[in-house]
């Protein structure tokens, strides 16, 4: 049987649809004079990139890291209106949300997404009553225009028959409601997969070493290729600064005296391994404002999540030994102690939220997008949530088309224009990706396994099956990576032409679930690289 550490190396990555090599991408990037330069590759400058592209502009797209490499992998997975929000009375912001969340969904990216019915416990002692809870899951609902069903009460008996770790000892009523869940960094992913099919040129592990000024005016950046160090620039007639919890860090590369202008609060969660099937998450309200959430994900069981002001250095953000035990005791207040052991965990993971500046409660912050101009004309993004990612560019790009002088107004499609709901690259039902994957499996040789199936469905959509065919024409890579995980070699392989993967992190944490299942041992490590040397 031919291993994969034997295969021959192919004498050149594909050509259709695959990434152009690293010296080809900076090649491009220093050739031409860009409409926009977004710097920061995580969903908020990914998202402007796509809807910049689809409008009509020239873009170039860089990141420092991965692409999601740092908060917009680190997430609670959730697509949602936002709950909480109604505590406060942000009725308008919870349709909204609801609004995107439905269009991510269903129209979008139904292929990354899926509904999730979510168990609100009630216990006695709690900080809300059933009535109270009752009536808010119902406005949840309405507000959503029913789509998720209607929210309502259910008994303990019943909801235990879906979550069989749910602690019923005080638990007087169970609210019920629905959102949607997904894989951050695949979302991530296929949305800049979009924007460049839309014409945008990209590349992560590009780190900007310094500005570039044009009479006082920032008008493009110096690049460092963190792959092989090679020095390169980018011209652009605007630059959008959406580093996220860096985005000082540039702005005082446009003015060294530029006064902070966000605030960090740190979110840690914990993936365990499952010990009965769960049929729906759980959110038990700790105190009036915060929640914590026990999510059926990948398998596995997500916890968290934690909030709290953040001040370091962004880069160096971790899990401590104080955010698992906080993690774990608040997750015992309605999962049972058989399911929070510390052996059953996997992986550990924090991120930053970046919130607008001032003073209060970080828990009780919105997650407002604040769009603001520099004095050398460099504009800043920061702020938002997940499920409004598609809002968000289209914000950033109104602002785009209205700053005085209108720079790039005449050269771009009015987001009025323009389709109000682009799929995402892959949309396909996924039942029917799957049953596709296991009828049309490779012959001879035995069919796909039913998990991998689905994986690759849930992931990918319709380019499921490109990775299908690569399986089929080179067998060694149809063999699973981790006996007990679904992904197979070819996933790996497809991740290096089309997906951007340079390192083994980028292959084990973001486009796989290698790491979260804590399965990235040092021998699969060692082999990924192989193959991306390839």
């Amino acid at each position: 049987m031919t291993t994969l550490q034997s295969v021959p190396a192919p004498g050149t990555r594909p050509t259709a649809g695959s990434r152009p090599e690293r010296a080809e991408t900076r090649e491009r990037l220093s050739a031409a004079t860009f409409d926009l330069l977004v710097i920061g590759g995580g969903i908020l400058g990914i998202s402007t990139a796509w809807h910049a592209a689809q409008s009509g502009l020239r873009v170039a797209l860089v990141d420092a890291g991965d692409f999601a490499g740092a908060t917009s992998s680190a997430s609670s997975k959730l697509l949602h209106g936002g709950l909480r929000y109604l505590q406060t009375g942000a009725v308008r912001l919870v349709a909204e949300n609801h609004f995107e969340r439905r269009a991510v969904s269903r129209q979008v990216a139904p292929h990354l997404a899926n509904p999730l019915t979510f168990y609100l416990p009630v216990y006695k002692g709690g900080p809300h009553g059933a009535a109270k809870l009752g009536a808010g899951v119902f406005a949840y609902s309405a507000l959503s225009a029913f789509g998720d069903g209607v929210g309502h009460l259910l008994s303990p008996a019943k909801a235990q028959q879906d979550v069989p770790e749910l602690r019923t000892e005080g638990l007087k009523a169970v609210a019920v409601y629905g959102d949607d869940q997904m894989n951050d960094a695949r979302m991530a992913l296929m949305t800049v997969r979009a924007a460049a099919e839309a014409g945008a040129v990209v590349l992560n592990h590009a780190e900007v070493t310094g500005l570039r000024f044009t009479r006082g005016r920032v008008s493009g950046a110096e690049l460092r290729d963190r792959v092989d160090g090679a020095e390169f620039g980018v011209q652009a007639r605007l630059v959008l600064n959406a580093t996220g919890p860096w985005v000082d860090h540039l702005r005082r590369m446009e003015n060294p005296d530029a006064a902070p202008s966000i605030r960090l609060s740190k979110g840690a969660h914990l993936v365990l391994k499952r010990t009965a099937p769960w049929r729906a998450a759980l959110a038990t309200p700790i105190d009036k404002y915060r929640i914590t959430f026990a999510l059926p994900w990948e398998d596995m069981l997500l916890l968290g999540t934690t909030d709290e002001e953040f001040e370091g250095d962004p880069g160096e953000v971790a899990v401590t030994e104080g955010d698992i035990d906080q993690i774990l005791d608040e997750a015992a207040f309605s999962v049972r102690d058989n399911q929070l052991k510390r052996e059953l965990m996997t992986y550990a993971f924090a991120g930053l939220r970046v919130l607008p500046g001032g003073p209060g409660d970080t828990s009780k912050a919105k997650r407002e997008t604040v769009v603001t101009e520099g004095p050398g004309g460099m504009l800043s993004v920061a702020g938002g949530k997940w499920t409004t990612f598609r809002h968000i560019g289209r914000t950033v790009m109104n602002k785009l088309a209205t700053l005085p002088g209108r720079p790039l107004g005449e050269d771009m499609e009015p987001q009025s224009q323009l389709p109000k709901r682009l799929p995402l690259p892959g949309i396909a039902n996924p039942r029917a990706v799957t049953h596709r994957l296991l009828v049309d499996g490779p012959a001879p040789g035995p069919r796909m396994a039913a998990d991998t199936a689905k994986h690759l469905a849930t992931h990918y959509g319709s380019l499921a099956l490109d990775i299908a065919r690569l399986a089929e024409e080179r067998p060694e890579l149809a063999e699973r990576v981790h006996p007990d995980a679904p992904e197979i070699w070819a996933q790996v392989a497809y991740a290096r032409d089309h997906e951007w993967a340079e390192t083994a992190e980028d292959v084990l944490r973001r486009r796989t679930t290698l790491t979260i299942r804590g399965l990235d041992t040092e021998d699969i490590r060692g082999k990924v690289e192989n193959l991306l040397r390839r």
